[in-house]
């Protein structure tokens, strides 16, 4: 994931059908209860349904052209929070900047958006286990004729690298010795995908996840996404891990969603609900891919 973000819808959806937002309301809990960690659950339970807050991007979550709510964290969201006895998410899309904010202020009760963990926000929302590490890759011409592999083929090929305006993989590519005049910057994925096909630039680099979705939407046979691979900077491995979020007093929520995801994981029945967006072994986490581990940056 990048830190561009496309504009998103501020209406609500409900995630079998779409509702008006007053329809999908917000959770509200007895303070005492929720400083216990007993609020928002059993409410939900209760309600047979929770309030989700979602933000527009594909493949983690958006609205497809039937208008239905789908994508990485609403499919995922509908299998756990049924195995918690609440048949009913309602989702509210938002902008990407707004979502732990309205999480606070109880405009909903848990927020996805392929949002990475970082201790910044770990500060602001309790994070949930990751339901995926994303690694890097490129998307280069079909049989990939300069070999890029690694983040190091780059420099050693000497290519021009496409990567977007404000996102990590620019100083992944400097600092992989890629040289600043070899490194071409776009607003976006489709921008940086005509750079490709223009000829301005040799590979692009972003997130493989990221990747293949762009590359689902361009299925001419002319170019392909590399393997994964885990970018290393000043010795440290550079991981993207995506978690659902709650409120900080809501623990009893996350140690539920947490022990349900960590059972889809155990069963190898995480990948099946994630699989057709795009998602595959590779970025599914391991036992070491923590919400702690990631919060300590």
């Amino acid at each position: 994931m990048t830190s561009s973000r496309r504009d998103f819808l501020r209406t609500a959806v409900l995630l079998s059908a779409a509702v008006p937002l007053a329809a999908a309301g917000c959770s509200t809990t007895d303070p005492d209860k929720e400083v216990s960690g007993g609020g928002t659950l059993d409410k939900a339970k209760k309600a047979g349904k929770i309030t989700v807050g979602f933000a527009n991007e594909a493949p983690y979550g958006y609205t497809d052209k039937d208008g239905k709510l789908t994508g990485e964290a609403p499919e995922l969201a509908r299998v756990i929070f049924k195995k918690l006895g609440i048949d009913k998410v309602e989702g509210v899309q938002v902008d990407f900047a707004g979502l732990i904010g309205g999480l606070n202020a109880k405009r909903f009760d848990a927020i996805a958006a392929g949002m990475f963990i970082t201790p910044e926000r770990c500060a602001s929302a309790a994070f949930a286990n990751p339901e995926y590490v994303a690694k890097s890759a490129f998307m280069v011409p079909k049989g990939n004729p300069k070999n890029l592999k690694s983040q190091n083929d780059p420099a050693k090929a000497g290519v021009t690298v496409g990567v977007l305006t404000g996102a990590v993989e620019e100083g992944y590519a400097q600092k992989s010795g890629v040289s600043k005049s070899k490194i071409k910057t776009f607003q976006d994925q489709a921008s940086a995908y005509e750079g490709l096909k223009s000829g301005r630039i040799d590979c692009i680099w972003l997130t493989r996840i990221s990747l293949a979705d762009l590359l689902s939407k361009h299925q001419d046979g002319k170019y392909e996404v590399t393997e994964a691979f885990t970018p290393v900077i000043d010795g440290k491995e550079q991981l993207g891990a995506g978690a659902f979020v709650f409120r900080k007093a809501d623990s009893d929520l996350l140690n539920a969603w947490n022990t349900q995801l960590a059972a889809l994981e155990k069963g190898n029945q995480l990948l099946p609900v994630v699989q057709k967006f795009g998602f595959t072994q590779a970025e599914m986490p391991t036992p070491d891919d923590t919400a702690a581990k990631f919060c300590k940056g």
